[in-house]
């Protein structure tokens, strides 16, 4: 018996695994006799592993974040240790109870080493032990979503005040630098922009207005205006003129939405409040989730959301995770994202497939999508296979979208009935509709991926239900079910 009433199965926790040399680290450590103090209760699991080198390892896993604790340097969230724990605890392929002394047992009082950890968590997370209380998944590991957040408020308001208005004035001069740098390109040609240009950049040769070199040269002066949602989308048009046939027209395109961008953000006072919080978060600028929490103006919704995927992935030198759920009683979409580094853990993990009863507080936004997570009323559970909607109907939630935010790369869904059908010679994947009728392209990003052939392989010709982002590039499979959810690799 858990300490929530079942067990974690092993693919639940493998899925916290931060790569795959911890996942088989992990699954190790599990099989080694080098475990000793191993309990579980009240909400945590613990114990002590001794090291090759014959150091001692205190490892403590809160279960109700879940968040992680070990004496070992690593710098990986969850460690081997935590994850052989955890593996321990699991007691086997999916979720058997374990054998008498394979594991951490049920009940029992943690050591003092335990405790003390446990203790100060949830106090910052002001939640009792057990963990049905209020509170956020994790201290630390989420952008701005740990306990403690408000404790961060600003000791001098009129301070910040002048700060963000100064920067304001920054981002301000950046656009109009950058309106300058795309009228300059469409009186000289999107040609200057082509590969040519890109190859007498790359040789030292002169670059007019239009190569490789300029648009980073153009990205790092929106960095210096602190404006990294327009530097990142400077670096993007850098590399269309490379990215084969019909790029003139993507240039364009791509171009045209950073104009309306920049010109958002130039009138930003005359834009109704929704869509002048899109423009502020498309630029770079940044709200805390305290903040998103406590604003009077904040949708707060509690539902039992659905974990659809959880996907990490590199951002400059954090790592960023993303988590998709859905409201089982609203429908909603949800996404929360949080960062880490070498002295900010990732501890808010959320594997696909499970049930969360939580208060979320959308960001602001013509199109809100982004959540704060807020008080959770009771522990994660196996939720049920999502239902979902044909081709079509993703394509018009992915327009209906894009009607509110024109800078929007894709949509969440839950396709239904779909089956994989691979591309022939020099043609791309599709998502066909049971009746086949209708059929989506998959995002060209995935081609050469092994999500594909997970995909293929566990439909095995036949309908499956499959979350994913759908855009303009096509759609971009994360989760498929079988039934159980399996997250696909990037």
């Amino acid at each position: 018996m858990s300490p929530h009433g079942e067990r974690w199965t092993r693919d639940r926790v493998l899925a916290l695994a931060p790569d795959k040399a911890s996942r088989a680290a992990g699954e190790r450590l599990a099989a080694a006799g080098r475990w000793s103090g191993t309990g579980a209760g009240g909400g945590a699991v613990w114990g002590m592993c001794e090291g090759g080198d014959g150091a001692r390892y205190g490892t403590v896993v809160d279960l109700d974040g879940p968040a992680f604790q070990c004496s070992c340097p690593s710098r990986r969230f969850p460690c081997k240790h935590a994850l052989g724990l955890l593996l321990r605890w699991a007691g086997g392929e999916a979720g058997e109870p374990a054998r008498p002394g394979d594991g951490p047992a049920a009940g029992g009082e943690p050591p003092p080493w335990a405790a003390g950890w446990l203790a100060a968590r949830r106090e910052r997370s002001d939640r009792p032990p057990g963990g049905t209380g209020a509170g956020g998944p994790g201290v630390g590991g989420s952008e701005a979503d740990g306990a403690g957040a408000a404790s961060r408020a600003p000791a001098d308001p009129e301070a910040a005040r002048r700060r963000a208005a100064r920067r304001m004035q920054r981002i301000a001069a950046g656009a109009t630098e950058l309106e300058q740098r795309l009228e300059d390109l469409l009186h000289s040609g999107l040609a200057a922009a082509g590969p040519a240009a890109g190859a007498a950049a790359r040789t030292g040769a002169d670059d007019p207005g239009g190569g490789r070199g300029s648009w980073e040269e153009t990205a790092a002066r929106m960095v210096d205006a602190q404006a990294p949602g327009l530097a990142s989308r400077v670096r993007e048009l850098s590399a269309i003129a490379t990215s084969g046939p019909d790029w003139p027209s993507r240039l364009l395109e791509e171009c045209a939405l950073l104009h309306l961008l920049d010109q958002g953000f130039l009138g930003i006072d005359r834009l109704p409040p929704p869509l002048a919080a899109t423009v502020r978060a498309r630029v770079g600028l940044t709200t805390d989730a305290a903040d998103v929490r406590s604003a009077p103006e904040t949708v707060t919704i509690r539902d039992r959301w659905l974990v659809l995927a959880q996907q990490d992935g590199a951002e400059g030198p954090l790592t960023a995770r993303r988590i998709f759920l859905r409201g089982e009683r609203t429908g909603r979409m949800a996404l929360h994202r949080s960062f880490g580094g070498a002295h900010r853990p990732l501890e808010v993990s959320l594997p696909p497939g499970l049930l969360l009863d939580a208060d979320l507080a959308y960001y602001p936004g013509a199109r809100p999508l982004r959540v704060a997570l807020g008080e959770r009323y009771a522990p994660a559970a196996p939720g049920p296979v999502p239902t979902g909607c044909g081709t079509d109907a993703a394509l018009a939630a992915y327009g209906h979208a894009l009607r509110d935010d024109p800078w929007l790369d894709a949509w969440p869904v839950v396709l239904a009935d779909v089956t994989p059908i691979p591309g022939g010679a020099g043609g791309g994947w599709q998502l066909a509709d049971a009746d086949g009728e209708s059929a989506l392209p998959l995002d060209p990003r995935c081609l050469g991926r092994p999500a594909l052939w997970q995909l293929a392989a566990i439909s095995g010709g036949a309908p499956v239900t499959v979350f994913g982002e759908c855009g303009h590039r096509g759609f971009l499979p994360l989760t498929v079910w079988d039934p159980a959810p399996v997250s696909l690799s990037p």
